[in-house]
């Protein structure tokens, strides 16, 4: 009897053991999948643009998957793949008195920068992030004409559809990196940092 009690104790030790290295075996996996890459620089880019750190790690692992070198078909350039048209006229806003080119935006801090002041100007804009992240991916002229439309925005705010099917796979790739990144890390408010 004495015996089989300490096998079934041993047996309950060993499945707990087991599953809390499954457990660690699995965030580590996922953390690798899903990782903090550029953390200084999106630290201090998303505090300075008050934009949440979750967001930008997101929509660089959509959009390059963090190769600092990446270019799209469309020219678009970097981490947070931003094009020259935009970069320019970003220029605008952020006003920092330096000429960069479009060959700066294969500059980490340069192109995080300017993503995340990007984000908060189409965050200030659009009142839904779904609708922020569509303007991200196919312009503000184009989401404002969907807006427009009732087919496609019965109240001029959220989009009901995303009319382009590479839009549409982009925002919900977007989101889901999001979700994920939310989960794995614990992220202080929006802006802030991050522990863990």
């Amino acid at each position: 009897m004495r015996r089989s009690v300490k096998t079934l104790l041993l047996l309950a030790v060993l499945v707990v053991v087991g599953a809390c290295l499954l457990r660690l075996g699995h965030d580590y996996f996922m953390r690798t999948a899903y990782p903090l890459g550029y953390r200084e620089i999106v630290e201090e880019e998303a505090q300075t643009q008050g934009v949440d750190p979750a967001l930008v790690y997101a929509v660089m692992k959509a959009e390059s998957n963090f190769d600092p070198n990446a270019t799209s078909h469309a020219g678009a350039r970097g981490l947070m793949q931003i094009t020259p048209d935009t970069f320019d006229w970003l220029q605008t806003k952020l006003r920092e008195g330096v000429p960069y080119t479009a060959d700066d935006l294969y500059t980490p801090r340069v192109n995080i920068r300017y993503g995340c002041k990007f984000l908060q100007i189409l965050q200030d804009k659009y009142s839904e992030q779904t609708t922020a992240l569509s303007a991200y991916n196919a312009g503000i002229g184009t989401v404002n004409n969907w807006l427009s439309n009732p087919d496609v925005s019965q109240d001029g705010v959220e989009l009901d559809r995303i009319p382009y099917p590479e839009t549409e796979r982009y925002v919900n790739a977007v989101l889901q990196n999001y979700h994920k990144y939310r989960e794995l890390y614990e992220f202080d408010e929006i802006g802030g940092t991050f522990h863990g």
